[in-house]
């Protein structure tokens, strides 16, 4: 079984950082792409940030500046830096991986952590 385990939410003001970790457990051949996503009260589920094995990143563009994801493929894990906070990035933050489970694997297994709670206070 595959899990992914989110740390580094909390409350912080206006104007802080926080930096968030996801570390992947288990056993599995890699993980591919991995992301990060928020659910504020009352809203979807939105992408925050993601970013490829390779190292390629893209970013909503609420937080483009503002947030840096990154990954070490050796400890399984990424990372998401988030500066400058504001209280609109209150929410629920949920990390994501596509899992191969075996080398030469056709499909990919995504999977999703339990999520960390980050409030911005103003």
């Amino acid at each position: 079984q595959v899990q992914l385990v989110e740390s580094g939410g909390g409350l912080v003001q206006a104007g802080g950082s926080l930096r968030l970790s996801c570390a992947a457990s288990g056993s599995f051949f890699s993980i591919n792409a991995m992301g990060w996503y928020r659910q504020a009260p009352g809203n979807q589920r939105e992408l925050v940030a993601a970013i490829t094995r390779g190292g390629s990143t893209n970013y909503a563009d609420s937080v483009k500046g503002r947030f840096t994801i990154s990954r070490d493929n050796a400890k399984n894990t990424v990372y998401l830096q988030m500066n400058s906070l504001k209280p609109v990035d209150t929410a629920v933050y949920y990390c994501n991986g596509h899992i191969t489970l075996v080398a030469g694997a056709r499909s990919l297994l995504e999977v999703w952590g339990q999520g960390t709670l980050v409030t911005v206070s103003s």
